[in-house]
């Protein structure tokens, strides 16, 4: 299994230069994500109870969902049959047709539930595909003709890293949630606050909408500014800015406590004032597009908006290699913050040289960069 892993890498790896029309690299890929979204949609159909999301079963049970599912297996199928005649290299062609053909096996777009739905936190993996089909169509079309540095390639150094943090983040989201509920319902328990709640859940959508952002941002700015000031939390940021390739991928590497303490900040203070849940829900998926459109590899300066809204250029400062970069543009979505408590920066027309950690003391890997702040305790534990 390793040595598959590494064959398929190593293919979707292949330099730009190789990938002409014609040479089954295309077809081969196209066939791999067709296979993967198949079989993971068609995974989340058979056990809805534990790897559904909700919310989205609202689509995923619709007749047109289940021809759309159909088409990707058809497609997966074609592609996979494609590549192995066009490629010397069968890995991706191979491949793909397994996944396709084991997708087929247990359901295909037929799939039905192996058992009631019943669990009452789920590991939302439909919610994944769904997060990465809809961010990559977006931005990597952006990425490729638009991109800040030409030379970085869609499977660019640790893509599959990255690409296994949005895999985590999605699968707990709903642990996440639970999480962030019940601390919010202990303290409105304790602290009544009936009349503050009434008024606030009053508003409009879009009203609420933009003050959670307003207020959450705030919040996020300072701890952010933690993150980077205290020395043992910036051992789990240090994981984020790990990072030495910028595009929509990179904003998911982040260490799981940290997520942790970002929803707690953040969400409990929104649901204990009595914001809508479902203003919090839309803008935790608000936040997901947003975090890879501030990572992305894209050009665009934004100059007519920079000033008032955290643009790609803001944001690859604060990920800056440079020392002028240290420390600098906290704010996630309105730089007014950066500019009150002086730590704005953003030189007019430049970008950053590079990105990561001076020494680059971060390893690679998801468990490894998981237990790097922990690297006191696991060197104890081996004396």
């Amino acid at each position: 299994m390793t040595n598959l892993i590494a064959a398929i890498k190593s293919e979707l790896e292949t330099p730009r230069a190789l990938k002409w029309f014609g040479s089954g690299w295309l077809s081969g890929a196209g066939a791999l994500l067709c296979g993967l979204v198949s079989l993971l949609f068609v995974i989340s159909l058979r056990f809805p109870g534990v790897l559904a999301t909700p919310q989205l079963t609202l689509v995923t049970g619709t007749l047109a969902f289940r021809i759309f599912l159909h088409a990707v297996l058809i497609f997966g199928y074609l592609f996979a049959l494609i590549s192995l005649l066009l490629r010397p290299n069968k890995v991706l062609g191979s491949t793909a047709l397994g996944l396709v053909v084991l997708a087929a096996q247990i359901g295909g777009s037929g799939a039905t539930a192996a058992e009631a739905r019943s669990a009452t936190i789920y590991f939302g993996l439909d919610f994944f595909v769904v997060n990465v089909l809809l961010t990559g169509f977006l931005f990597v079309p952006l990425e490729r003709y638009f991109p800040k540095r030409k030379e970085q390639g869609l499977f660019r150094p640790e893509w599959n890293d990255d690409l296994f943090y949005y895999l985590v983040s999605s699968l707990i989201v709903e642990v996440v949630t639970f999480m962030t509920l019940a601390p919010s319902r202990l303290v409105d328990s304790t602290v009544p606050l009936t009349e503050v709640k009434s008024y606030i859940g009053g508003q409009p959508f879009l009203v609420q909408l933009f003050l959670v952002m307003l207020l959450t941002d705030l919040a996020q700015y300072w701890l952010h500014r933690a993150f980077h000031s205290i020395p043992f939390l910036w051992q789990f940021h240090a994981v984020h800015h790990s990072a030495r390739n910028m595009d929509w991928l990179a904003g998911g590497r982040m260490h799981i406590l940290e997520v942790f303490a970002l929803r707690g900040f953040t969400a409990v203070p929104m649901l204990t004032f009595g914001f809508d849940p479902n203003v919090i829900q839309a803008y935790v998926l608000f936040v997901y597009f947003y975090s890879a459109f501030v990572h992305a590899n894209i050009s665009w300066n934004f100059e007519r908006i920079e000033r008032f809204l955290v643009t790609p250029r803001f944001h690859h400062w604060h990920h800056g290699i440079e020392k002028e970069a240290i420390d600098v543009n906290f704010a996630i979505h309105f730089p007014l913050y950066d500019w009150l408590f002086g730590t704005y920066h953003l030189p007019e027309g430049t970008w950053p040289s590079g990105y990561g950690i001076g020494g680059h003391p971060v390893p690679n890997g998801y468990i490894a960069q998981f237990l790097y702040p922990f690297r006191w305790l696991v060197r104890a534990m081996k004396t």
